[in-house]
């Protein structure tokens, strides 16, 4: 049985704090052990390699650095940008379903 998140792979996030705060970005992946989100565009880095066997010259990799879960929000209306908070509510059928809290627990898609 597959559990429902709050923020899942496809939705469109804002960052709510930190340096980067106000933009917003696509979820490429979400990370459940660290309860954190690999966001499209936001967290690019870069890591320098030593030398080795399999990589003689050495350099630089690119990485992509997860963002913590507590600091995004779910945006509901890309237009104005609005965003909401996410509460799981349960179904007639007895499954659960993602509702906006700010938008009078409609439900999301």
């Amino acid at each position: 049985m597959t559990t429902i998140k709050k923020i899942t792979k496809g939705d469109t996030v804002k960052l709510i704090s930190g340096a980067k705060k106000g933009t917003t970005g696509k979820v490429v992946k979400v990370l459940t052990k660290k309860n954190a989100v690999l966001i499209e565009g936001l967290g690019e880095m870069h890591r320098d390699v030593k030398p080795s066997q399999q990589n003689p010259r050495g350099g630089h990799k690119h990485i992509h650095v997860p963002t913590p879960i507590h600091k995004v929000a779910l945006v509901i209306d890309e237009k104005t940008s609005q965003t909401s908070r996410v509460g799981l509510v349960r179904t007639v059928e007895g499954g659960k379903t993602r509702v906006a809290r700010q938008n009078k627990d409609k439900e999301i898609k």
